[in-house]
């Protein structure tokens, strides 16, 4: 089944998966895991946040400018020394030149807009994808979600019915122990073994509760390297809108030409951290998709009635955790991959300060991200 075929079959089923889960389990879920894989009102924080750092492009614009006039002055004397040595001719281009990148700082705003345009572009294409490939994400949570309630109520059920068969079997033990053969007390020992360890397998509520702490930290970790990407998204850009006008009066001087160029790259750079983060996001989301239909199917195979169904129920209880640990996995690799951005955009738009700077963080996020696996595979 390639791609298409599987987001089709995610699409039909949608609608039967959303019917199936009482309004009231839906409600519950996503006041405690919150409204989808990664929380709206985060997400749109976010976003905002971004719309209004950047409304602060005009912190510096006056010095710029107030720069920018000396350095024209500096840059113009510098020609004019050459022509009279003799050492340069008269060249129109390279005068008008200052002249240029004074408009640009007096029209920073609009220039920054244009520049970022292409990258609003890609960011709101591949946004609108991971928006679609959400929807069914937050569907197959919230029906695996249902099922694990379902499983632990079964189990619940199997533990309670173990129970009683242990009160029943140790009183008929009791009375009627020495009025049977020794082939009855050797079949019955069997059985009451058999009892016992079932109900020890049977401890529900502790292994639903370890569950859900691991699936919430591997969630967390997940939505942590997700905003952190965004969170220096916002910091670089805005630093780089605020300051940016430095770089373009520095540029007038020959000695340092080449600052608005690589200001240029770099804003390039960091703006398309949105559009190749949305990206990776969905890519991971189609990971996420086949783990929660995996495990959707396998909980619902222990659900039917099936010959060999308490067997395999009482293996499944037997492992530790009500989970088949594939859903944990997507979430740690989804993780680990939106730390990838920085250097994708670097791949794109080639710059030099970026990748240096987002490699500590992305370092020190990694070595958090190591630590929490091995405390997961730990228990």
């Amino acid at each position: 089944m390639n791609t298409f075929d599987l987001l089709g079959h995610f699409d039909n089923n949608l609608i039967l998966l959303s019917s199936n889960v009482p309004e009231s389990f839906k409600d519950t879920f996503n006041f405690l895991q919150g409204d989808g894989l990664y929380e709206q009102g985060v997400m749109h924080f976010l976003q905002g946040m971004k719309n209004t750092m950047w409304t602060h492009f005009d912190v510096f614009i006056a010095d710029a400018q107030a720069l920018a006039a000396i350095f024209m002055l500096i840059s113009f004397g510098m020609r004019s020394y050459e022509m009279m040595a003799g050492d340069k001719k008269l060249e129109i281009m390279p005068l008008l030149r200052p002249f240029a990148l004074v408009m640009v700082i007096i029209w920073w705003s609009a220039f920054t807009k244009v520049i970022s345009y292409p990258t609003d572009i890609v960011a709101a294409k591949t946004e609108s994808l991971f928006d679609n490939g959400q929807m069914q994400i937050n569907a197959l949570r919230i029906k695996r979600a249902d099922l694990m309630i379902k499983i632990a109520d079964q189990l619940t059920t199997i533990q309670a019915e173990t129970e009683v068969a242990q009160k029943e079997a140790d009183s008929w033990y009791a009375k009627a122990w020495e009025s049977v053969t020794s082939t009855v007390k050797e079949g019955f020992t069997n059985v009451w073994n058999t009892v016992t360890q079932l109900k020890n397998r049977m401890q529900v509520n502790l292994q639903l509760l370890l569950t859900y702490t691991l699936e919430t930290l591997a969630l967390w970790v997940l939505r942590i390297c997700v905003y952190i990407i965004f969170m220096i998204q916002i910091i670089y850009s805005t630093i780089l809108i605020i300051l940016g006008p430095f770089s373009v009066s520095t540029s007038i001087l020959p000695a340092f030409r080449d600052s608005f160029a690589s200001w240029i790259a770099r804003f390039v750079s960091v703006n398309l951290y949105s559009g190749i983060a949305y990206l990776v996001m969905h890519i991971s989301g189609l990971f996420q998709q086949y783990a929660l239909e995996a495990e959707i199917t396998r909980y619902e195979q222990l659900l039917s009635n099936a010959e060999n169904t308490l067997e395999k129920m009482g293996w499944f209880a037997s492992n530790g955790i009500l989970s088949f640990g594939i859903v944990i996995i997507s979430f740690l690799i989804g993780g680990l991959t939106m730390l990838t951005v920085p250097s994708i955009s670097t791949w794109i738009v080639s710059t030099s300060g970026i990748t240096s700077a987002v490699s500590t963080v992305a370092r020190n996020s990694s070595t958090a991200l190591r630590a929490a696996s091995k405390i997961v595979t730990k228990i």
